[in-house]
């Protein structure tokens, strides 16, 4: 099998997260219908390394909280992180709004737990050493007070002195408004084709996104529209302490908009 990859961009691409139709069911599961089928092989073929990601997260978590043995991640979508998650916690589960992305997960991680929850209002009544909340799900809040309500849900599902690792999407000042990007995601069984537009709208970020996908059934065609939230530092920084976690922001890795890492006090 042979593969490749071509793509033209200015910044870090955008990586989408599974539950982002979350407030309309019946979209949202449309949504991740179409968008499951292919999520795994175009990041694949991107060559973005999961494990790696998995491992540097799971070494934040150790250094503010040496022999954590469990770890919860939040809108897991597919389980990529969570897979290689496994391997340093003995308790490692997930929480999926998508049904479809849900049942992948599941299917990959046969022995863990993969609970269906939207991270607005979960409680799963236990605590975990960690919470984890990648790809820029955070950035699908709406406001500041649902920022501040998922931080909530991120604090109260973790042990005290337990600790939260979050992805947010872009500051205001960091968004390029009108940026495009385009990439084929070429295998021998299927070729994905993805191109998005990213405008500014006030506070919010909006990106269309087109797919073209050619496997051995056929052809087909599908236009998807993300939501973000353009939070400031100091918005996220409010929301964790208003959470009760003292976070500190680490720029950079794992995709260019870095991470918070908060500690329950």
């Amino acid at each position: 099998m042979t593969t490749s990859l071509t793509r033209t961009e200015h910044a870090p691409d955008h990586v989408p997260a599974p539950d982002a139709l979350r407030a309309d069911e019946t979209a949202g599961t449309a949504y991740s219908a179409r968008h499951a089928e292919i999520y795994d092989h175009i990041h694949a073929v991107r060559g973005r390394d999961w494990d790696a990601e998995a491992d540097a997260v799971a070494r934040l978590v150790f250094e503010r909280r040496p022999g954590a043995r469990s770890v919860l991640d939040v809108a897991c979508g597919t389980g990529a992180h969570l897979r290689r998650l496994r391997e340093h916690f003995p308790v490692a589960e997930g929480l999926e709004l998508s049904d479809t992305m849900r049942e992948i997960a599941s299917a990959r991680l046969p022995g863990s737990t993969v609970h269906r929850g939207d991270m607005l209002d979960f409680d799963l009544g236990t605590g975990y050493d960690a919470v984890l909340c990648m790809c820029f799900s955070m950035g699908y809040m709406a406001s500041t007070e649902e920022l501040t309500a998922a931080a909530r849900c991120l604090a109260r599902n973790l042990v005290p002195g337990g600790v939260v690792v979050a992805e947010p999407w872009w500051f205001p000042e960091k968004f390029l408004d009108g940026f495009v990007t385009g990439s084929v995601a070429e295998s021998e069984d299927l070729v994905v084709s993805r191109v998005s537009r990213s405008v500014r709208d006030g506070r919010r970020s909006l990106m269309t996104v087109h797919y073209t996908v050619a496997d051995r059934a056929g052809l087909r065609a599908f236009t998807e529209q993300e939501t973000y939230s353009l939070f400031t530092h100091e918005e996220y920084t409010a929301a964790f302490a208003a959470a009760g976690l003292d976070a500190t922001y680490l720029p950079g890795p794992p995709n260019g908009r870095g991470l918070y890492v908060g500690v329950r006090t």
